[in-house]
C-alpha cells in the first residue's frame, strides 16, 4: 500500500520538477509538441472557425439553376448485401438533376452474390425519373484501380463520385458535392465519413472519434487553407474532364492518396486551383471492429504514405511543383508527422524504458496523455459546436474521450511498425486492393533509387 502511494505522490507532485530536471526528455518532448501538434491544431481549428463563419453569410445564397449530370461509381468486391444500401441512398438522393450509378463488381465470376444483389436492384429503378442504374460486370478481378477507371471510361456525367460498395449516404450528399463545384476552380472535393459501425466494439467507438476530429473536422479546418491532405478512396468526387486528362487512378496501392498527390501537381502552375472539402456531404461506413482487422488495415495506410511520399513522389516534393504552402504542409505534415514522427516516438519510449526508473517513465506517460486528453477534447468540442450536423448524436460517446489518447498513441506506435514494414519490404506489393499478377505488372520502388524499376522480379 505504502509503495502503490509513493508512486501516486510521485506523479502528481513531483512530475513537472523531474521532467525540468531532464533536458534529454525534454528535448524530445517540446519539439514534437511545437513543430508538429500545437501548428496543426493552430491550422485546423482557424480554418473551422473560417468555415464556421463563412456558413452563416451563405445560408441564404441558393445554388445556380446549373444540374450538371453526376456519376457515382461504386466500386464492389465481396461486399453482398450491403450493395443495396449503398444504391438505394444513391437513388434516393434530393438532387433534382440526373444521377448515373455506376456499379462496377469487380471479379464478377467469383463474386456471383454480389453481381446478382446488384442485378436486383434494377427493378428499382423502373419509372424513376433522372435516376439510372448501369451494371458493369468485370468477369476477371483487376482491383480497385482497374474497376474505378473502368467506371470511368464509361461514365456519362460531368462530375464523378467515387463510393465504396459498403458505404451509404444522407440524401443531401449530391447537392452539397455539386455546390462545391459551382467554383469553377475546384477540380475535385473530399466528403466527410462518418462511422456507421460506432456502438460495435471499443475499437470502432475509438474510430468514431478519430474520423470526428481528424477525417472531419481536421479535412474542413485544412481545406479552408487549400492544404486538404487527402480525398478518400471511399467518397470523392472529381471532374470528369480533368480526371480523365490527368489519366484516371494509377496502379500500386493508395489509390485515393496517390491521385490526391497528383492534383497538387497542378497547384504551382495554376494557383487559382483548390481541393475541396465538403463537411456537410455525409457517407457512413463500416470500419474494422477488431484490433486485428484495424491492425491489418493500418498495415496499409501507413506503409502506403512512406511508399508514395518517398518512394513514388520523392522527385515531385519541391516547391518548383507544388508551390511553397503546399511543399512545407507537406514536408512537415505529411512526411515529418506521419513517416518520421512514429519512428522517433518509438524511439524515444524504449529508450526512457529502459534509461529511467518505472516511477519516471509513468509520470512522463501520464504528463502525455493530460496534454494529449486536453488536445482531444479541444478538438472534439470544436467539432460537435462548429462542424457536426447530428451534434446530439456525437455526444452520446463524449465519456469514451477518455480512452482516444491511449489509441492515438498505440495507433502511432504501430504506425513504426508499418513504415519499417514498407522500408523493409515494399509491403505497398502485398496489397489486398488488387491481385497479385496486377502488381507484379506495376513499376516496382526501391528506397535506395527513388524511381521505378521495370525489372521484374
Amino acid at each position: 500500500m505504502n509503495e502503490w502511494w509513493f508512486t501516486v505522490r510521485y506523479i502528481l507532485t513531483d512530475f513537472a520538477g523531474n521532467i525540468a530536471n531532464t533536458p534529454l526528455v525534454m528535448a524530445m518532448l517540446l519539439p514534437m509538441l511545437l513543430a508538429f501538434e500545437v501548428p496543426l491544431m493552430i491550422l485546423t481549428l482557424s480554418g473551422v472557425l473560417k468555415w464556421f463563419s463563412r456558413q452563416y453569410k451563405e445560408q441564404a445564397l441558393k445554388r445556380s439553376g446549373e444540374q450538371p449530370v453526376v456519376s457515382c461509381i461504386i466500386t464492389c468486391y465481396s461486399e453482398g448485401e450491403a450493395i443495396r444500401v449503398t444504391v438505394d441512398t444513391l437513388r434516393e438522393q434530393l438532387y433534382p438533376g440526373q444521377i448515373e450509378i455506376i456499379a462496377v463488381i469487380d471479379g464478377a465470376q467469383q463474386n456471383a452474390h454480389t453481381y446478382q444483389v446488384a442485378r436486383a436492384c434494377l427493378h428499382n429503378f423502373e419509372g424513376c425519373k433522372n435516376r439510372q442504374l448501369v451494371l458493369l460486370p468485370k468477369w476477371q478481378r483487376g482491383g480497385r484501380v482497374s474497376t474505378l477507371n473502368s467506371g470511368l471510361a464509361v461514365a456519362k456525367g460531368e462530375i464523378i463520385i467515387n463510393v465504396d460498395g459498403d458505404t451509404s449516404f444522407d440524401n443531401n450528399m449530391v447537392d452539397e458535392i455539386v455546390r462545391c463545384f459551382d467554383d469553377p476552380d475546384v477540380p475535385a472535393v473530399g466528403g466527410a465519413l462518418r462511422v456507421r459501425n460506432t456502438y460495435d466494439s471499443l475499437v470502432t467507438r475509438m474510430q468514431a472519434f478519430e474520423y470526428m476530429i481528424s477525417m472531419h473536422g481536421g479535412k474542413t479546418g485544412l481545406s479552408e487553407w487549400n492544404l486538404i491532405n487527402n480525398i478518400s478512396g471511399a467518397f470523392g468526387a472529381f471532374r470528369r474532364d480533368f480526371l480523365r486528362s490527368i489519366g484516371g487512378w494509377d496502379t500500386h496501392t493508395a489509390e485515393d492518396l496517390d491521385l490526391t498527390v497528383r492534383i497538387k501537381h497542378y497547384l504551382q502552375r495554376h494557383p487559382g486551383m483548390k481541393i475541396a472539402f465538403a463537411p456537410k456531404a455525409i457517407g457512413h461506413t463500416d470500419v474494422p471492429n477488431t484490433v486485428k482487422t484495424l491492425g491489418q488495415q493500418r498495415l496499409r495506410w501507413d506503409g502506403d504514405l512512406l511508399f508514395l511520399y518517398l518512394r513514388k513522389h520523392i522527385f515531385s516534393l519541391t516547391p518548383r511543383i507544388l508551390g511553397w504552402k503546399t511543399f512545407i504542409y507537406t514536408l512537415v505534415f505529411g512526411i515529418g508527422q506521419n513517416i518520421v514522427l512514429p519512428l522517433l516516438v518509438t524511439i524515444y519510449m524504449w529508450w526512457l524504458v529502459f534509461a529511467y526508473p518505472s516511477e519516471f517513465v509513468a509520470a512522463i506517460i501520464i504528463g502525455l496523455y493530460l496534454i494529449y486528453w486536453v488536445f482531444s477534447i479541444i478538438n472534439y468540442l470544436v467539432f460537435v459546436i462548429a462542424v457536426s450536423e447530428r451534434p446530439l448524436k456525437d455526444l452520446k460517446i463524449a465519456l469514451w474521450i477518455v480512452l482516444f489518447p491511449i489509441y492515438t498513441f498505440a495507433v502511432r506506435m504501430w504506425a513504426a511498425v508499418a513504415l519499417l514494414n514498407e522500408i523493409f519490404r515494399s509491403s505497398h506489393e502485398e496489397s489486398g486492393m488488387a491481385p497479385w499478377w496486377v502488381l507484379k505488372r506495376g513499376h516496382r520502388f526501391r528506397w535506395w533509387q527513388g524511381r521505378s524499376d521495370k525489372r521484374s522480379r
